[in-house]
């Protein structure tokens, strides 16, 4: 099975291809033709460090939890105080 990189979130986006490639899934490990419709995934949004994904393999990762999207890690950090309640508390 393939590997993916370490990362707190993920950018997630639609793709298709139309040169003759063929990637490897990171996530089930298996061929993927970049002519039909897939996925790109990017660790914390660099680029970069891109992967071309199988659409079905993506969905289920999403609802394993193992994909988290930039606005479901940031619902887990904690939230700075709000500027009313940072001026009453002096």
């Amino acid at each position: 099975m393939a590997k993916l990189d370490p990362a707190r979130w993920w950018a997630i986006r639609p793709a298709q291809n139309r040169k003759p490639a063929t990637y490897r899934c990171p996530l089930c490990g298996y061929h993927l033709h970049a002519m039909t419709s897939h996925m790109l995934i990017a660790p914390e949004g660099d680029a970069s460090r891109r992967r071309h994904a199988h659409a079905e393999c993506v969905l289920a990762a999403r609802r394993a939890g193992r994909l988290p999207l930039h606005e479901d890690w940031q619902k887990t950090q904690p939230r700075e105080p709000s500027l009313l309640r940072r001026v009453f508390r002096r």
